[in-house]
């Protein structure tokens, strides 16, 4: 029974630390640039998008773009932002966008 003791201490501390690790917010921050030099900041924290004040709900991907609007469209291509994390590429407010993660 002893034995077991440090066992199960083990086990416990671990379980614990792996729900503690699910609980953390994730998130990514990128700096963007458009053609005409205009510049923002961008925020990926789980299913939002987030520029200065504005918030956008994840709709969903299709292939590499994943797809962000204010209220998602039935058709989510229709969603005002789009953003390609492979390339950095966004598109918001019908401009195009280059960003690199920070």
């Amino acid at each position: 029974m002893k034995q077991a003791r440090p066992l199960l201490n083990i086990l416990l501390i671990t379980t614990c630390l792996g729900l503690a690790a699910c609980e953390r917010d994730t998130y990514t921050t990128w700096s963007c640039k458009n053609f005409e030099g205009e510049k923002l900041t961008m925020v990926l924290q789980k299913a939002q998008m987030q520029f200065q004040g504005s918030q956008f709900n994840y709709c969903g991907s299709l292939g590499t773009s994943s797809y962000f609007d204010l209220h998602c469209p039935a058709q989510i291509q229709d969603s005002s932002n789009i953003f390609i994390p492979s390339s950095g590429t966004l598109f918001y407010k019908s401009k195009q966008y280059q960003c690199d993660a920070l």
